[in-house]
């Protein structure tokens, strides 16, 4: 179960070429653990970007976590993604992925950037998982254009699942998103709101952070069940005619060795200098916005949770915090752009790219900005020189 088959992969040259230029917005269907057919044998297949490492292999329940017998094979198109296919490996089995840097013999253990499905925190292994899922939302997503249209009514309830309601028989547990789902719904439609907006349910470490340190942006968090069970969640919350906006969070990330920080022995989703890559308040790092595979990434994040979730809305949460590059900063901790000032110009391209993308792809999304300072033109849009939301989040 634990050999090796080189050669299938999901990749196209027009995929590497997309990857490389920031534009491949559906890297959830190429990165990651898919389930497939090689050979008439039954197995995954395992990609990842690591394009600074020196050897990558998977380990997991299925080796025995040895880290010598299931390597992958670095493409040789200069994408930095390594590749394979472990023939037995199917649904529910956790990995991760073991990372020898080209530098300093640096070696870690990463979570799937791509990862479904998590192991319950504190475990931190990603889970292979399908998202197979039979929808019932036909109607709501028919009629997306009038339910989420800004010139309508909206009236949002924001919720925490994790604190909105416990179980109720006495062991005071989280109530997964199938069981909380009706519950919900009936509050929701007897106070009389359009939508409900959940803070992130992308998995995260520390759940004091209430989502906001996300760790897996194409994982629900295990804490509250299966993928297939938030989108049951959703489904049944479309059926009762009640709109989901989710948060979304690509302003940071924390810096759990597990995670996105230090990916491959560098600095690959964050910048390397301090002054650019850490949020002093936080504690936690900032995406580098002018790598284009990074924009990939996040953009890819994104449709993920519209397309396979039939979410209607992101809110898109701290730009304040993506605008500025002294935003939580001191003189001296931040570096000034290519002009001088403050602006962060590649997080500007970003969201400007990330707005356009969606626009194009899922028009009756709603876009939200939680923007708290008086950048001009949020909710504009970019072929007017704005930023592209259709929103501006109140922040008062």
């Amino acid at each position: 179960m634990s050999k090796v088959v080189i050669g299938p992969t999901l990749f196209t040259d027009l995929d590497i070429h997309l990857f490389k230029e920031g534009r491949h917005y559906t890297l959830y269907e190429k990165l990651g653990a898919h389930s497939m057919e090689v050979e008439q044998e039954h197995g995954t297949y395992f990609a990842v970007w690591a394009p600074n490492a020196k050897s990558v292999s998977v380990i997991g329940d299925f080796n025995e976590w040895n880290i010598e017998v299931s390597p992958l094979s670095v493409r040789k198109d200069g994408s930095g993604i390594w590749e394979g296919f472990i023939p037995g490996i199917g649904d529910q089995v956790a990995y991760k992925y073991h990372i020898v840097s080209q530098f300093n013999d640096y070696k870690v253990d990463k979570a799937d950037p791509f990862g479904f499905f998590n192991e319950h925190p504190p475990y931190t292994a990603s889970v292979v998982s399908d998202l197979n899922y039979q929808w019932n939302d036909k109607n709501w997503m028919d009629n997306a254009s009038q339910k989420n249209a800004i010139n309508k009514p909206i009236s949002v309830y924001e919720v925490h699942l994790g604190s909105w309601k416990k179980s109720t028989n006495g062991n005071n547990r989280f109530m997964n998103y199938h069981e909380v789902a009706q519950d919900l719904i009936d509050y929701v439609k007897d106070m009389g709101y359009t939508h409900v907006e959940f803070l992130p349910l992308m998995e995260h470490p520390f759940y004091g952070s209430w989502g906001y340190q996300s760790v897996g942006y194409f994982a629900p968090s295990r804490r509250f069940g299966k993928p297939q069970e938030f989108m049951y969640l959703i489904d049944l919350m479309h059926q009762n005619d009640i709109g989901i906006i989710l948060d979304w969070v690509p302003a940071h990330f924390p810096a759990d060795e597990h995670g996105l920080s230090f990916f491959d022995g560098t600095h690959l989703y964050e910048h390397e200098d301090p002054r650019k890559s850490k949020h002093p308040e936080w504690g936690t790092l900032i995406f580098n916005y002018s790598r284009y595979e990074v924009q990939s990434f996040l953009i890819s994040s994104a449709f993920f949770w519209l397309e396979k979730f039939h979410a209607d809305g992101i809110r898109v949460d701290a730009v304040a915090s993506m605008l500025y590059l002294d935003y939580g900063k001191n003189e001296g901790e931040w570096v000034p752009n290519a002009n001088g000032g403050k602006e962060n110009l590649e997080a500007v391209d970003f969201i400007k790219n990330l707005n356009n993308a969606i626009t194009g792809r899922f028009p009756n999304v709603l876009m939200i900005a939680e923007e708290s300072t008086a950048w001009p033109m949020v909710s504009r849009p970019v072929s007017d020189g704005g930023m592209g939301f259709d929103m501006k989040w109140n922040m008062g």
